[in-house]
């Protein structure tokens, strides 16, 4: 009896096996066909543009095509060195610089201490309240928050510019002021995104073991040294992968914000890599140049990429934590 249960046993493990084979190869071809609309594109629109990125090393000429332009000199690098002489390019880049850092930081940081603060918060009413209130400005588009800035700062009546005005300034129109550029960029950037930034710490402090709180109440621990030593630690490796990936964009600061507030009065500080590229491609004067514009662009990113991997060597050697 034993032998003909085990014959039959393996005769039927014989007959399922591939059944079930056929069923696990269906399935993942079915997978595969459900994910191909995605891979198609972003190979398409991704991947297949990156060989356009030779147009920076020619004089492209839209009639003889990318392939059929000439290559400029200095080895197809006289563009890249074109920019680094231009007479403003330390001005170009210690704006980009400057917005793209001070936004940095003040991105990172804040929304750690809102995020640490509001779960601190015992009463679901209020903290749902301060929430809500804080999120919704997220959802304000960039057109209408830069339109609300030039309302607010107005020379004449904007209720910002009274208020300074009460402090002494009387200097006109708060936004046509280049020494003030960078103070409304950044604190308008993080009203409007301190409370979304804060939604990734908050899900970390909700999934903060309770026993470590009561441990640290039974040892003695007050509400600020819990909140030191309990809940700051369980955010840190987030934030430092926040920060890295940060860094990374350095350089890319927003475009489409500087150039609503950009101003010809403003344009000391306003200027950036990234409105110069605009105005290289599209000049309101002669005609475009896109093998230069994409030459900056080029420039651009491989500066991120540089800082983007020594700021996660640097993150793994000092908190052993990094992207790779």
């Amino acid at each position: 009896m034993n032998k003909e249960n085990t014959l039959q046993l393996s005769q039927e493990d014989f007959i399922s096996k591939p059944k079930a084979q056929s069923f696990f190869s269906k399935y993942k071809i079915t997978l595969f066909l459900m994910t191909l609309p995605a891979l198609i594109y972003i190979v398409i629109f991704h991947y297949v543009p990156i060989g356009g990125l030779v147009i920076a090393f020619k004089d492209y000429d839209s009639f003889s095509g990318i392939w059929g332009s000439p290559w400029t000199s200095m080895g197809g690098f006289q563009h890249f060195v074109d920019f680094v002489n231009l007479p403003n390019f330390g001005v170009i880049l210690k704006n980009t610089l400057t917005l793209s850092v001070l936004s940095i930081v003040f991105n990172s940081l804040l929304p750690i201490v809102f995020a640490l603060f509001l779960n601190e918060i015992r009463a679901h009413r209020y903290k749902r309240f301060i929430q809500t209130i804080m999120y919704a400005p997220y959802f304000i588009s960039t057109v209408v928050l830069v339109g609300m800035l030039f309302a607010f700062f107005n020379g004449d009546n904007g209720i910002f510019t009274r208020l300074l005005r009460t402090f002494g300034y009387d200097g006109g129109s708060v936004m046509e002021n280049p020494d003030y550029f960078a103070a409304i960029y950044v604190i308008s950037g993080v009203w409007q995104g301190l409370g979304w930034w804060s939604i990734v710490y908050m899900g970390t402090l909700a999934n903060v073991d309770p026993n470590l709180h009561d441990a640290a109440i039974i040892d003695g621990a007050g509400r600020l040294r819990r909140i030191f030593y309990v809940n700051f630690p369980a955010i840190v490796p987030l934030a430092v992968t926040m920060f890295i990936m940060s860094i990374g964009n350095v350089l890319n600061v927003g475009f489409e914000k500087v150039w609503l507030m950009q101003l010809q009065t403003n344009l000391s500080s306003s200027e950036i890599i990234s409105t110069y590229v605009y105005r290289v491609s599209f000049p309101d004067f002669g005609l475009p140049q896109f093998s230069y514009a994409t030459a900056i662009g080029l420039f651009n990113s491989a500066i991120n990429i540089v800082i983007l991997i020594i700021a996660n060597k640097i993150s793994k050697k000092v908190s052993e934590t990094s992207l790779w």
